[in-house]
């Protein structure tokens, strides 16, 4: 039977945190590479969603729906920690990110289009042929959330609209009134579907938290400054507040 270390592999893992030689840099590499983790296992949960709902699984899937959620909820408290280091503490080892940036997470990028937040230009922050474009190539084209939930709701007799089953993926979703119209009629007579739509509200609303709660820490390490990585830094992660991936379920909220 293996250790706990050795089930672990806590050699190989607690190998990957090497700093230059500044004492706050340990944190910053630890935050962003248990980031990288939860990613990991946030599209490991939003896989096994898909399957699920593709047997129809409401129940479960509910449950997957609510780990996700407090997946999200660590991923804003980890914020907390990176906002104790005060912007000297960051200036002392940032030319050492020399072109890394956070832009440069194909993980999150592939979260974003999972759940259903697309546009082509993050392709090319990868190089074509790469491992890494691949992947994200693949989740591009491939449905996202709101195509599987509508998959799920047409197999279950709701009337879904074409221009909901038969949008272009590689975009993200639009309000569709047909869609309200079934979303409305969901809330008024299935308390369990309802649920899962509330679930996906606050899947939503989770990851324009975590995104606000973002770009207020960039403001607060770097102000105004270009991003490492030549990004935009605090300047374009603005533009990308307030941008809900399912609009159908915000727009019905006035109909109640």
């Amino acid at each position: 039977m293996p250790t706990y270390a050795e089930y672990l592999k806590l050699d190989a893992l607690l190998a990957q945190q090497q700093p230059g030689g500044d004492h706050d840099e340990m944190l910053f590499i630890v935050i962003h590479q248990t980031y990288e983790l939860w990613f990991k296992e946030i599209l490991h949960e939003l896989d096994y969603l898909k399957r699920l709902l593709d047997k129809d699984d409401l129940p479960r899937a509910g449950h997957v729906m609510k780990r996700m959620l407090t997946i999200l909820k660590v991923l804003v408290a980890q914020v907390d920690i990176l906002e104790t280091m005060t912007p000297l503490e960051f200036s002392s080892f940032r030319t050492r990110l020399e072109s890394g940036s956070g832009f440069q997470s194909v993980q999150f990028r592939e979260l974003e289009f999972t759940v259903g937040h697309k546009r082509a230009a993050p392709l090319n922050q990868f190089a074509a042929g790469s491992a890494e474009r691949k992947r994200l190539e693949e989740r591009y084209r491939a449905p996202s959330v709101w195509d599987w939930f509508a998959a799920f709701l047409a197999r279950r007799g709701h009337a879904i609209p074409d221009d909901v089953l038969k949008r272009d993926i590689t975009q993200p979703p639009a309000e569709s009134k047909g869609m309200q119209q079934i979303l409305i009629g969901i809330y008024r007579s299935d308390s369990a579907l309802a649920e899962f739509c509330e679930r996906l509200v606050d899947l939503d609303e989770g990851l324009q938290e975590w995104r606000y709660r973002h770009v207020k820490m960039v403001e607060r390490t770097i102000g105004t400054k270009a991003g490492t990585g030549g990004s935009a830094g605090a300047e374009y992660l603005l533009t990308t507040l307030m941008r809900p991936v399912f609009p159908d379920l915000w727009a019905i909220r006035t109909e109640f």
